[in-house]
């Protein structure tokens, strides 16, 4: 049978359902994340093209400078904000990020997430708890 629950440690409360998109190689905040549009525009990135707006966004962990989470943020303001976080490595970077959007968050997990979630699965994310659920697989 095929795992459906991931544990981590949640960093951010608060509970959220959606579609996952998941980032198997992050992405750059500075030319890696057109602010203006939530696309990613990082030409070498598996995802480039992909929208991040109302997304689960699954990532190992933050990819660039120190001002990765401004970039998340801006995207955010102009109204392409993600709707949590699943972030396998917990860096400054992502800290930064996560409080900055303040949307619910499970980072550091067991598991590697990028691995066993997939684009457009239907999953929960619960902060509180700590733990990732698939609820519905993507055809």
């Amino acid at each position: 049978m095929e795992k459906n629950i991931i544990k981590g440690r949640g960093a951010y409360e608060g509970v959220m359902e959606g579609e996952a998109l998941v980032l198997p190689d992050s992405v750059q905040g500075w030319a890696g994340l057109d602010e203006k549009t939530g696309i990613i525009i990082e030409e070498a990135n598996s995802k480039y093209g992909a929208y991040i707006g109302g997304k689960i966004l699954i990532l190992p962990c933050a990819k660039g400078s120190n001002g990765w989470a401004s970039h998340f943020y801006s995207a955010s303001v102009a109204g392409h904000k993600p709707t949590a976080w699943v972030i396998e490595k917990l860096d400054s970077r992502c800290a930064a990020c996560i409080v900055e959007l303040g949307i619910p968050a499970v980072v550091e997990t067991e598991e590697e997430a990028c691995k066993i979630i997939h684009d457009g699965d239907y999953i929960r994310v619960d902060g509180n708890q700590g733990t990732v659920e698939i609820l519905r697989r993507a055809e």
